[in-house]
């Protein structure tokens, strides 16, 4: 799995999301590519904004971290039309180049904070997770939608 705090990776995210233009169509799944760049926004946003979203109860937390956080945080990609989150899913259009923007912010942020802010940090979900598993997290839902949008 590729290390979103490696500058060159990084910045391989960032060429193929710039590879996107407004009127891009998935090759798969319902969302439009503004929806898309703001689902993939919301990984971030429970990290550097978490008052956006509600925290799971304690008994939907328990079942995340032993039974999703397996799944999410491992090397395995996500295979097409899997299931999304209540709190991924993006309900109207989005603008699509502040979205773009804000999904550029916050992998550059990302790897410039770097594995070690990550290491131990506790996830919205899952507890606390070492920086790989930040990293896979990070990389495989990239990974699927970009590819979701040919890029």
């Amino acid at each position: 799995m590729e290390n979103v705090f490696d500058a060159k990776v990084a910045q391989n995210y960032i060429n193929r999301i710039n590879n996107l233009i407004e009127d891009t169509h998935g090759i798969w799944g319902k969302m439009m590519v503004d929806q898309m760049l703001a689902h993939c926004c919301v990984s971030y946003e429970m990290v550097y904004e978490p008052e956006k979203h509600k925290k799971p109860g304690a008994i939907a937390k328990f079942i995340l971290k032993n039974f999703v956080k397996p799944k999410v945080a491992s090397e395995k990609a996500y295979p097409r039309d899997s299931p999304t989150a209540p709190q991924f899913m993006i309900v109207g259009r989005r603008d699509f180049e502040e979205e773009k923007k804000r999904l550029i912010g916050f992998i550059q942020k990302t790897q410039q904070l770097g594995a070690e802010a990550f290491d131990g940090k506790e996830s919205f979900s899952f507890g606390k997770l070492k920086s790989h598993e930040w990293s896979n997290m990070f990389a495989k839902h990239l990974n699927h939608h970009l590819a979701q949008f040919g890029v």
